[in-house]
């Protein structure tokens, strides 16, 4: 296993309660220590990720910028190519790439797009990054795949960052996350949602016996490249409490809300709960237990936990 890595935390910004918020939200987060503001991919009430990312990195100065995840059903391949290096340009190569497969059922069923089943999106991932990736490569690059076909496109323009921005891939099954594995530098564990929604199910999902499976499940999948990958992992409740009596009640509604025991909802590593002290050495136990260096919040819970970004952010 490879040396711990520092902790960053990124903050997903997709779903502010305006459009305006943003770069303000995007000049504190960098105040605070924030590593990376990301930005998801759905069709609801959200921000365009492509034009959001490039409007907060133009805010900030330092601030890293990323999609958490674009979905390849959404967009071509060689469309995002061009998009993503044209943002990692011009934003002075602080650009992270995160792609999915899509698994937002609402979104499909909203704008009629046909949703495959997931064996099908996930072939469809993969084949996007090797488009997305060579096209950032010297050169014409052509590819003949299932899902698409690129012939000796010249991609332009190239990222400002060598070899390329860090590839980003996130999931909760083995398929996802062996793609993830062989692709992604950066892998993001989730819940499995093979029903395209958020509920209960998700529960025995993100246990700590879980969390080892998928871990495994990627470092199989990268072979001699398993000491390299980063390991990052989407905090789904954040609360930071005054005192153990607050703490088990929170978690005791955690485990209600995801059919979870107490004892597992305690330890799950997608919730932080306690106080500032006791999230820190949270944090610290499951980077030492799973390799969990990066992770991620939600926009509204980021001043909450603003002195725990400052104490643990690049640790």
């Amino acid at each position: 296993m490879a040396a711990p890595r520092p902790f960053r935390f990124t903050v997903q910004a997709s779903h502010l309660h305006a459009t305006e918020e943003l770069l303000p939200f995007a000049r504190r987060a960098e105040d605070l220590g924030v590593s990376v503001l990301t930005v998801a991919d759905h069709l609801d009430e959200q921000v365009a990720p492509i034009a959001a990312l490039m409007a907060a990195a133009d805010a900030t100065t330092d601030l890293r910028i990323g999609s958490l995840v674009l979905a390849t059903d959404y967009r071509h391949p060689a469309v995002v190519a061009q998009e993503l290096a044209t943002i990692d340009r011009l934003s002075g190569g602080r650009l992270e790439v995160g792609i999915g497969a899509g698994w937002k059922a609402t979104d499909y069923a909203a704008a009629n797009i046909p949703m495959d089943r997931p064996s099908v999106r996930i072939a469809r991932l993969e084949e996007a990054v090797q488009v997305i990736t060579g096209l950032w490569s010297d050169g014409p690059f052509s590819f003949a795949g299932e899902h698409y076909t690129i012939t000796e496109m010249d991609g332009a323009p190239k990222p400002l960052q060598t070899p390329r921005p860090p590839i980003v891939i996130g999931g909760g099954g083995q398929k996802v996350l062996s793609v993830a594995g062989r692709r992604a530098d950066i892998i993001h564990l989730n819940p499995s949602l093979p029903a395209g929604v958020i509920d209960e199910r998700a529960g025995a999902t993100a246990t700590v016996e879980s969390t080892d499976q998928k871990i495994a499940w990627a470092r199989e999948a990268a072979g001699d490249r398993a000491d390299q990958l980063t390991f990052a992992v989407r905090v789904h409740l954040a609360v930071v409490t005054k005192n153990d009596q607050e703490r088990r009640e929170i978690v005791e509604l955690l485990a209600g809300g995801f059919g979870l025991t107490p004892e597992q909802a305690e330890v799950t590593p997608h919730a932080l709960c306690g106080t500032v002290e006791q999230i820190c050495e949270d944090l610290q136990a499951r980077r030492e237990r799973f390799g969990i260096s990066d992770i991620g919040i939600s926009a509204s819970v980021m001043d909450a936990l603003a002195p725990v970004i400052g104490r643990m952010a690049g640790t």
